[in-house]
């Protein structure tokens, strides 16, 4: 794999992960495996609307299903996913606090 064939990759993996919804999935699977509609009770997510993002995860390999039943489950498929997303908010934390600081510097 050449490094522009690696930065599509990455671009499109990052652009799977930027959608706020699916942000929402992947914090309420963070501890665990969760059926569907469990995970609808925890995002709020309609559920027509859910099965698209489920859809788009997994299909970026992001997320597993397991059928047991009539009842599908989703996990997140490596654990270093979260990491990544843990690390991003603490930047963003970060970046707020930073303007925060800045603003107060510029009253005082």
């Amino acid at each position: 794999m050449d490094q522009s064939e690696f930065f599509c990759l990455h671009s499109d993996l990052c652009k799977t992960l930027a959608s706020p919804k699916r942000q929402m999935i992947l914090s309420a699977l963070r501890d665990g495996e969760s059926a569907v509609n469990e995970i609808q009770e925890r995002t709020g997510i309609p559920q027509a609307t859910l099965s698209q993002h489920l859809a788009i995860l997994r299909s970026a390999g992001v997320v597993r299903t397991r059928r047991e039943g009539n009842r599908i489950f989703y996990a997140i498929t490596n654990p270093k996913i979260i990491q990544a997303f843990d690390l991003i908010t603490e930047v963003m934390q970060e970046i707020i606090d930073g303007r925060k600081d800045a603003a107060n510097g510029a009253e005082g």
